[in-house]
């Protein structure tokens, strides 16, 4: 992924009720990818239905990596705050 354009840190709510957090360049394509179950991430496979609950637009590759490790390290009850805003 080139480090410039618009890039998305996303959350995913997984059937079984877990979060995915991820980030993209393509945000339809990689969702995409996650319901077929073959380009998307392992976590998801065999979890869904799976629906996007949150996105964030950023700059660049840079900020959009840094942003989806600081959600990772949050809590679920933190992102669940976070999703409702």
């Amino acid at each position: 992924m080139p480090d410039s354009g618009i890039f998305y840190v996303y959350i995913i709510r997984c059937g079984d009720g877990t979060l995915y957090t991820g980030y993209t360049n393509d945000l339809e394509a990689r969702l995409a990818a996650h319901r077929d179950g073959k380009g998307g991430a392992k976590y998801t496979r065999g979890r869904g239905p799976l629906e996007l609950i949150y996105k964030e637009t950023l700059g660049s590759n840079i900020a959009a990596m840094k942003r989806e490790r600081e959600i990772q390290k949050q809590t679920k009850a933190q992102k669940e705050r976070l999703i409702r805003g």
